[in-house]
This record gives structure tokens, sequence and C-alpha cells, in this order.
């Protein structure tokens, strides 16, 4: 009777332990496919991901086209991509904002670097991008500008947001003289600037966008810029301006 007792008490442990080990690998499993989603939801959609720069970073504005007066004591470098949802999100609900309060009063000059890190978004997002340029080649920085905010107006975004016939219209629609822009973008005048933007965003540890460094502006046209990752909200950015103002 005794044996027998201790023989079911064995089965029971045996039993008891086959469960936990089994609810184990399960609940394993769920993880890494819930943690398996989440990274390609983040990879999908172009929303940068923790391992970018902390900032201050070194960063350069090149050559690109400037938002706001030369003089501004800050400057802030926008890494983005003209096809992503999270860089629209940015320009609806955020760069108004900082427009009116910053860019606007002298505080701040706005500095766009072309970043297009999701191959569905080309090649839409690449002649996007090559657009605005010719259209800043054509009349200045201020065409870029405008350029810059039709587009993101009008794009839907994800690589399908905007047909490519509508660039000449856009061209049209804010006076650029429309023969000289389509053999602009027809030649890839700009294909290689836009790809060394993204080349260059890849030596600061941008993996995605919309991507920001905020810092004091220079002579050289080098900040020390403070990172701001992802389609964050006013007042992230708020903050982090109003700190650089004040010292």
């Amino acid at each position: 009777m005794e044996n027998q007792t201790q023989t079911q008490g064995s089965a029971m442990i045996k039993w008891i332990c086959l469960t936990i080990i089994a609810l184990a690998v399960i609940t394993s499993g769920t993880i890494l496919y819930t943690n398996s989603k989440k990274e390609s939801v983040v990879i999908n959609n172009n929303q940068p991901t923790n391992n970018q720069p902390s900032g201050p970073v070194k960063v350069s504005v090149d050559d690109d086209a400037v938002l706001g007066d030369s003089n501004a004591p800050l400057t802030m470098i926008e890494f983005s991509d003209y096809e992503c949802p999270f860089c629209k999100r940015h320009f609806t609900d955020v760069y108004p904002k900082i427009k009116k309060d910053y860019i606007e009063t002298g505080k701040l000059k706005l500095v766009y670097r072309d970043f297009i890190a999701v191959p569905r978004h080309n090649p839409l997002a690449t002649f996007e991008a090559m657009a605005a340029q010719c259209a800043k080649d054509q009349t200045g920085d201020g065409a870029y500008y405008k350029f810059h905010d039709q587009i993101f107006t009008k794009t839907t975004s994800n690589g399908n947001g905007l047909d490519q016939s509508e660039l000449p219209i856009i061209a049209k629609n804010i006076g650029l003289n429309v023969g000289t822009f389509v053999q602009c973008l027809d030649s890839n005048k700009f294909k290689d600037e836009v790809e060394k933007d993204i080349a260059y965003g890849s030596t600061l540890g941008i993996n995605g966008t919309p991507s920001f460094f905020v810092g004091k502006s220079s002579n050289d046209g080098v900040i020390m810029g403070t990172s701001i990752v992802g389609a964050q909200s006013y007042s992230a950015f708020k903050i982090i301006i109003d700190q650089l103002l004040t010292k």
C-alpha cells in the first residue's frame, strides 16, 4: 500500500513538473512571438528604435535647405522620409507649432535631410526627395519648403501615397518652371545627394524616421545636437529647445 502511494506520489510530481515545463514553453513562445510582432511593426512603419543616438552628437547641416533665420541661435536637423507615416504625423501635428513658436520668431532654423530606410517607400520617396531638391535648385530654399509642405500634405504615405505624375503639378502650383523641373527630375540630378544624406544618417546611428538633432548654431554648420527620436509630442521638442535657449 505504501509502495503504491509512493508510486502515485511520484507520478503526480512528474505530471506537475511536465505541466510547468509545458506552460513555460508556451509562455516563452508567446513572448517571443509578441516581441517579434512588435519588432516587425516598428521596422515596417519606419519608426526609430531605442538603439539610436541619445546625444549630444556632432551633426552637419551639409548644404541642405534651411527654413528660418540663418542667424537663429538654434538649429534643428531633421532626418525624414516623405513616405513615412510617422513623418507625416510630425508634419501635421507638431511641425506647425514648432514653426510658429520657434522658427518664425527667429529662435530656431530647420534643416531637412533625407533618410529613406524602408524599401517599400521607394521609388516614390526618392523621387519626392529629388523633386524637392529640384525645386530648391530652381529658386532656392523657400521653394524647397513649399514643395516639402505640399508633398506631406498630399501624400497618404507608405510608398503609394502620391502619384508621381502629381510632382510636376506641385511644381506648377508653387510657381516653378515646369519644363526645367521635369528635366531636372528625369535626369536624376539629385539622386546622389539623396543617397549621401542616407549614408550620412546611417553613420550617426539613425535607424528610422523621423529623427531630429537640436543644438546651438555654429559658423561651420556643425552642431552638437541633442537627439529627439520618433514622432514625439510638441512638448518633447519644447522642453529641449527651451533648455538650449537658456544656455
